[in-house]
Parts: C-alpha cells; structure tokens; sequence
C-alpha cells in the first residue's frame, strides 16, 4: 500500500502549481507595489519641487531677505515658507505614511539655494506574501537662485564754467546772437556773495536757453527715480553725488548728497546742482577743471572696492559725467602744451587708470565737447585736440562702461541707458 501511494504521480501537478505560484505572485506583487511607490515619489518629488522653486523665487521672501544680508547664512522664512508650500501640495495625497520632509534654504555668496529632502513608506498588496508589509522612497528637490550685484555709485560731475555752454547747438547760436562778443558760455558770476545779475548765466535764463549742466542736474536726479525701479532691494544701489565746487575761488571735490540707499534724498540733492560761479571773467585763467585731482580725491572717499556680493562688500563705480576737457594748473606732466602753467588737455587717463588697478571700475557719461569755430580761445588751444577728447574719455572708462551723448539727444536718457547698461551686465565670479 505504501509502495503504491509512493508511485502515485496523479497529483503533481497541483502540488507544482502550488509551489510556483508563490514565486509568481511575489513577481506580480513587486510591480503592481513598485507602481504605487513610483506613483507616490513622482507626487511626493513634484511637491519638493514646487517648494524648493517658491523658496527662491525672484519674489519670494527668500529672496528679499538674502539681498537684506550681509553675510551667508541660513534663512528661516524661505525655510518656512518652503515647506508650507510642500505640504499645501500634498494635503489631499493618500496612500503613504509621511516621514520627513525638511527644508534647507541658504545664501552663499551671491547664490541663494534651497534643498527640500522627503521620505516616505508606501505599503505594499501583494508582496505581503514574502512578508514585505511596505515600501520606502525618498528623493530631494534642488534650486538655485542668482542674487543682484550690490553697487555703490560716486557720481562725479563736471559743473565747471565750460559746462555753461549751451545745452544744444540752437541754444549755442542763441547765445552767440546775443552776446556782444559772440560768447557761447553762460558764465556765472558772483563776487563776494553778490549775483551779478547782468552775467551771461542771467542773460541764458532769461532767452530761455538751457545749459549744459542744468540737464545735467535734472539727468541726475532722474536716475535715482530708474535706481529705484529696477532694483531688487532697498540696499541694492546707494548713490553719492560730487561736483568740483560751487565757486572758483574754492575749488574741490564738493560733496553733493553723501553715500545713501535713500534716493529720494539723492534725488533732491541732486536738483540742486548748479554751475560753478567765478568773480569775474578769466578768474585765475579759467583753471578750475582739475579732473586728476577730482578723480584722485574721489578715491580716497569710495573705501575699498568690494565683489558685489553682498550689501557689506558692494562694488565701487565712479559714474563720471563730463565734456572731457581738462583745464588746471599743471606745470609737469600736461599732455599739451601750456600756457605759463595752464594745461588744457583731454582727460589724462593716467588719473583714470590709477582707480582701475584698485579694483574700482568707471563709468563715462561723454557729454560731446562742441567745437566753437567763432571763439579763437577754441581755435587756438582747443581745436588741436578737439578729435582726441572723446576717445580719451572712453580709454578712461572700464570697458562697456562708456556713452557718448550729442547735443541732439538726451542726456536724461543717456544717463539711464549707461546706468542700466551697468546693472544688467553679468558679474564675473571668481
């Protein structure tokens, strides 16, 4: 009988059956489970995205706080708000047992970026069987966001007497017309406190012509209302304004509006600038126009140059605005002949590259030095070099810091397009 049970072989089908189909199911369990969980990362790694991407967001609060900082660090309200966005994303998900979902925003240099890390268990159907009762998957959502280059600007302009010359060519012939000696420049004259009201700087006002420097002025402070709108953060630009004076007989950088990421202040300040007023015609030979030592004093007021990459370290930009030609005392070194020891010269760009090997960079608003062919003090010390001024102007500038503008343009319009030509210029990272 047992010889006969042991030869049996009607029942091996079933029993094979049974033995394989547990394989079988485990095999059909793995990627019916393993479906879910990849169905569950994919929903759990969209919402890690979402977060990461909201953390550092050109609007969003990370953002804004990372352009407040001085300093690297940690920031607890994109942090916060990261992972409210993450979990916002998932408040109707089902289907898996949350273990962690944390957030890391950080600002490193001039790079703001957030890491969003998640874990989770899926539970399993099927492979249950070969005792497996859930499944784990995790992942994280990486973004980076590039900051705004802070800047301080010094803006360095020209307000001496050549700057008095119309502001077009119709506002020069106008001049021309009604000057007994065919004079172009609105001189100002004020002796001992006292205006003279016949100067030809009344004479302008009065024939409505317009002068150079007061759209200068009005340039000015327009830029501050162009800073304002394009920047990311209140601290992103503080501007300072400079002139070389208010009077000839003291003659010096004068400070305007001092350093300030209040350009409303600036701005008002800025309004104010008028031309430098001499006691009488031909004061001290006309040399106020001392550009090296304008742009050496400037120096010495800026600090130490900075990356850019934070409001402590920003960069130092002398935004310089003036028709070139330079006109001082200088016994040694002028690039043109003198006078005695008068030097009317193009910029000497020796002064200029001074503050460029210390890391400052220059901006060159060239206001186009018109030629003046019914002044002989133009045709004899000035016409020699008349083409060389504006090239000087430009050697003196940091490449693609420079802007020529001609009587025919604007100059508001100039300023603002050399300013954001500056601002829009990709920052080279060490």
């Amino acid at each position: 009988m047992l010889l006969k049970f042991l030869n049996d072989r009607s029942g091996n089908f079933g029993i094979m059956s049974a033995i394989v189909l547990v394989p079988l199911i485990g095999v059909a369990g793995l990627a019916i489970d393993v479906t879910d969980a990849l169905s569950v990362r994919n929903r759990l790694q969209g919402a890690a995205d979402a977060a990461a991407l909201a953390a550092v967001a050109e609007s969003s609060i990370g953002a804004a706080e990372a352009m407040k900082m001085t300093d690297n660090g940690e920031i607890a309200p994109a942090i916060e708000d990261a992972e409210k966005v993450f979990n916002a994303q998932l408040a109707a998900a089902t289907g898996y047992s949350l273990k962690s979902g944390k957030a890391s925003v950080v600002r490193q240099d001039n790079q703001l970026k957030a890491v969003f890390t998640y874990s989770a268990t899926v539970p399993t159907t099927l492979l249950r069987v070969l005792g497996k009762q859930e499944m784990t998957v995790a992942g994280q959502a990486t973004a980076v966001f590039q900051t705004e280059t802070f800047r301080d600007f010094y803006l360095l302009l020209d307000n001496t007497p050549s700057m008095g010359v119309g502001a077009t060519t119709a506002d020069i012939d106008r001049m021309v017309a009604n000057t007994p000696n065919a004079c172009a420049f609105a001189c100002h004259i004020v002796k001992d406190g006292v205006e003279d009201k016949n100067s030809y700087y009344n004479l302008a006002k009065k024939l409505g012509v317009t002068i150079r420097i007061n759209v200068v002025a009005k340039a000015t402070a327009a830029l501050m209302d162009t800073a304002v709108k394009v920047r990311k953060s209140a601290n992103q630009f503080r501007m300072a304004v400079y002139t070389f004076g208010k009077k000839a007989e003291d003659t010096r950088l004068l400070e305007v509006s001092s350093l300030t990421d209040n350009l409303a202040v600036a701005k008002s300040n800025a309004s104010l600038i008028d031309l430098m007023s001499i006691p009488y015609q031909n004061y001290d030979d006309d040399q106020q126009t001392d550009f090296d030592r304008a742009l050496k004093a400037i120096g010495e007021k800026m600090g130490a140059p900075g990356t850019g990459l934070s409001a402590a370290s920003p960069e130092k930009i002398v935004f310089f605005v003036s028709d070139g030609v330079g006109d001082s005392a200088k016994p040694y070194g002028c690039t043109k002949e003198l006078k005695g020891t008068r030097c009317q010269e193009p910029i000497d760009v020796r002064a200029c590259k001074a503050l460029k090997d210390k890391g400052y960079k220059i901006a060159v608003l060239y206001t186009t030095y018109l030629p003046l062919p019914t002044d002989s003090w133009w045709k004899r010390w000035i016409r020699p070099f008349q083409d060389e001024i504006g090239p000087r102007m430009q050697e003196c500038a940091t490449p693609g810091y420079f802007f020529e503008v001609s009587p025919s343009q604007g100059i508001t319009e100039a300023m603002n397009t050399l300013f954001l030509k500056i601002v829009s210029m990709p920052r080279l990272a060490s």
